[in-house]
């Protein structure tokens, strides 16, 4: 009888490329390394504000390895990225609050359906340069994810009720506990920048640390750039 699978969560928010690669790689290789996968839907931009860290577009030099870096990322890992055109008011002015509130109800109704609507946000923003933003950009996401006009209809009217704010609250809350610029998890030995230059094969060596009892990395400071994990998690659990 084999082990019991270990529980991951990801906190996410389609607003980072970094979280995107991150989200395909656990779920392309979940059954693989045999862990059982959790979503959970969070505000960058609260983290942000808790950390008290800077994004790292905002600053020069580091926005010049995000460009190349997420390129060359992309391409390793087979995720169809590119920035969008205009990325400072895509990610500074526009955001993500509407967008991580929606998937917030679709986690709490359809949770089967979390990952594909997920996955349809994060093309429209990092891969064709659409909005995700306006209530029809939403719409067409659900829709292509496989959910029904009027079932994603309805969703969007609950983004702004009290249920759904405060539940993307406490799992924002809970993501900045885990210490978001905290490496608690630090340079582990398997998870190199060099093994992440190679074919995905290569990427079975991840699994290595997990065999830690608790793992976490939760980034926003950027302030270690020694693995690919502590760059493109942002917010990444592992628990027994």
């Amino acid at each position: 009888m084999g082990s019991l699978p270990r529980t991951l969560e990801l906190f996410y928010d389609v607003l980072s490329p970094y979280s995107w690669l991150a989200f395909e790689v656990l779920c392309r290789y979940k059954n693989i390394w045999n862990v059982s996968l959790q979503l959970r839907p969070t505000l960058i931009a609260g983290i942000m504000k808790d950390s008290g860290n800077r994004p790292p577009a905002l600053l020069p030099r580091k926005a010049l390895y995000v460009k190349n870096d997420v390129r060359l990322l992309g391409q390793h890992l087979q995720v169809p990225i590119h920035l969008p055109k205009d990325f400072f008011f895509v990610v500074f002015e526009k955001g993500s609050l509407t967008a991580m509130r929606f998937l917030t109800v679709v986690k709490l109704e359809h949770p089967e359906l979390l990952e594909k609507v997920s996955r349809e946000l994060w093309m429209r923003i990092w891969s064709r340069d659409e909005d995700i933003t306006e209530p029809q950009s939403i719409l067409a996401a659900a829709e292509k994810a496989g959910m029904s006009t009027g079932q994603a209809q309805e969703l969007l009217e609950r983004v702004s009720t009290p249920q759904v704010k405060n539940q993307l609250k406490e799992t924002t809350e809970a993501a900045c506990k885990y210490g978001p610029n905290n490496h608690l998890l630090r340079h582990p030995p398997s998870c190199t920048v060099t093994a992440f230059s190679r074919p995905l094969g290569c990427l079975s060596l991840w699994p290595t640390w997990m065999m830690k009892p608790t793992c976490c990395l939760a980034l926003t400071g950027w302030s270690c750039w020694h693995t690919f994990w502590e760059r493109s998690g942002w917010a990444l659990c592992l628990q027994l």
